[in-house]
């Protein structure tokens, strides 16, 4: 279960709305929360605080290659890294 600090902080990021549809010129559009693969391989789930805000159809509806659940490699290829938008959004918070 989150804490109130990391409620507060999701909320902050899913504010920002989805970022891939942001740095496509889409605009802002409601976001869920995306929490970023950790480590090598498989890795695990990141906490709280390592998640990016990434609409429906980036996220897990928009079939192979747009949806990140769908085909992350491409997805990553196409939109950029986890790492690379877990940092943006951080930049954004600031």
């Amino acid at each position: 279960m989150a804490t109130k600090a990391e409620r507060e902080h999701l909320s902050k990021v899913a504010e920002i709305g989805c970022i891939v549809c942001l740095n496509e010129n889409h605009g802002q559009s409601p976001a869920e929360i995306h929490h970023v693969r950790t480590g090598k391989g498989m890795g695990q789930r990141a906490t709280n605080y390592e998640v990016i805000p990434l609409c429906p159809l980036h996220h897990r509806s928009g079939g192979y290659g747009v949806a990140f659940h769908a085909g992350s490699k491409v997805w990553q290829e196409r939109y950029g890294s986890e790492e690379s938008l877990l940092n943006q959004v951080k930049e954004m918070l600031q």
